[in-house]
């Protein structure tokens, strides 16, 4: 079956961002330098202890990261935001809690008209998250 994933961009602090998505949803992180690669003395020194692959795995979820970014720079945008289901009220809660450490707006979480939980915040990497839990 077809799946997508979360990928996201960095500048320098894909360590910290993912080593706090850790911290706040659990699961098992891995990291991969550029200095780890095989191309990695290619590399400028100051480069090769940047991030050039970061996974976070946990259940069904599947967070990847990078410090690589492009000629244009990191530009962040509102146009994409990760969804996170959660399976149990107490799950919704305590992911939302931890992720609102250091964020830049929040929406508090709120029961919907179908009865689910819903909430939605800007972390502190500028990152957009939307937390759901429906029991139905």
């Amino acid at each position: 079956m077809m799946s997508i994933n979360s990928y996201l961009t960095f500048n320098g602090n894909c360590r910290e961002a993912m080593t706090f998505y850790q911290h706040c949803l659990g699961g098992e992180l891995s990291f991969q330098t550029i200095a780890d690669s095989t191309d990695g003395n290619k590399f400028p020194l100051r480069m090769r202890k940047n991030i050039l692959q970061a996974t976070l795995i946990k259940d069904g979820l599947l967070l990847i990261a990078t410090d690589m970014v492009g000629d244009a720079g990191l530009i962040k945008g509102n146009a994409i935001a990760m969804m996170l289901n959660c399976t149990s009220e107490e799950e919704l809660k305590r992911s939302f809690t931890k992720l609102s450490v250091g964020a830049k707006s929040a929406h508090p979480l709120q029961e919907t008209f179908s009865g689910g939980i819903f909430g939605n915040l800007t972390d502190k990497f500028g990152n957009h998250w939307l937390l759901s839990y429906d029991d139905s």
